[in-house]
């Protein structure tokens, strides 16, 4: 029998951390974590300029409550004559790389995006440590362009419908396709979607997870502690405390499309929860820019109560890409 101290550690482990998401499994739950795997902040060093002898660090890119994307330049593909060697690199900041489990969260978000090929999802490229600062990283490819939420600054008023479609079409079946492949996002909202030279792209990952029963491998890691939920794009349920879901990720990106629609948030930047305790739904209407025959799918993406959010984003998606005349001979046939 394990000591009396470490079953007790055993189970609080299982109620509520991450911390011990390299832990050796006892009788199949999480056992103290090996010293060896778990850098402490003593072990962690400050980032070079050149990570793992390759990437030389350029700029910042931008930030976010869990770690920072840089510009970076890859020496090996510039020496052998690449004309283009410029890649994204995103690592963890401090705060979390001093967690033990920091890079098993890293390469939890490596895994779903690599599951995942398609033409408007952030492409990757390897994941990667730098074992003299131990500090785990992703790199990927380099978007140039303009994230969503620095387009709703330029067009306070929304997008014109032709414009509006171009961007909804794509993002919502690079999300049905995600949903399809098991990957739920996590973390819809106007600044994780891109408008790149080559398209649409979502991105960002990184509070998202595998649907039960794929990728089983993977530690699984709870991101309550986290506490990073986007309150204006986060489903009532997620700030609540319930797992995630694909009906969350249709949730957010239902608020962005009807912000790209109408230049205004549909429950003007309050949280979820707020926004349902105020009954804010009541006053909502179609924005501007949507035709009609859009709205009753859109609205029903922004129900508050998950068991009436009864659209997915595949349907959410043919909703938006079916013309007036298409649904009114589809209404005549039946």
């Amino acid at each position: 029998m394990p000591p009396l101290d470490d079953l007790l550690v055993s189970e609080e482990q299982d109620s509520n951390l991450t911390y011990f998401a390299f832990a050796k499994p006892l009788n199949g739950k999480p056992h103290k974590a090996e010293p060896a795997l778990a850098p402490t902040k003593a072990s962690i060093g400050e980032m070079p300029d050149v990570l793992a002898g390759r990437y030389r660090i350029e700029r910042l890119l931008g930030a976010g409550g869990m770690g920072a994307v840089y510009r970076a330049r890859d020496l090996l593909s510039e020496q052998f004559g690449d004309p283009d060697p410029y890649i994204a690199l995103k690592i963890l900041s401090e705060e979390f790389a001093e967690s033990p489990d920091a890079s098993a969260l890293l390469y939890g978000e490596f895994a779903l995006i690599r599951r995942l090929r398609h033409d408007n999802v952030l492409r990757l490229h390897s994941f990667e440590v730098d074992t003299d600062c131990q500090r785990a990283f992703i790199t990927m490819e380099l978007m140039r362009g303009l994230t969503l939420d620095k387009l709703l600054c330029e067009r306070p008023l929304g997008l014109p419908w032709k414009e509006l479609r171009d961007i909804a079409l794509p993002l919502l079946d690079a999300l049905a396709y995600a949903h399809a492949r098991g990957v739920l996002h996590g973390d819809m909202k106007p600044s994780n979607v891109m408008l790149s030279e080559e398209g649409v792209r979502l991105f960002d990952f990184g509070l998202g997870q595998a649907e039960e029963g794929i990728l089983p491998g993977l530690p699984h890691l709870s991101r309550d502690r986290f506490n990073a939920w986007t309150p204006g794009y986060a489903a009532p349920e997620l700030l609540e405390g319930q797992p995630l879901s694909a009906s969350a990720d249709v949730y957010g990106v239902a608020c962005v499309l009807y912000e790209l629609a109408g230049g205004k948030h549909p429950f003007r930047r309050m949280s979820s929860v707020e926004a349902r305790d105020g009954q804010l739904d009541r006053e909502l209407h179609a924005p501007r820019n949507l035709p009609k025959h859009c709205w009753p799918a859109l609205r029903t993406a922004l129900a508050f109560d998950a068991a009436k959010r009864t659209i997915t984003a595949a349907q959410l998606r043919d909703a938006m890409g079916a013309t007036s005349s298409l649904l009114q001979r589809l209404r005549l046939r039946a």
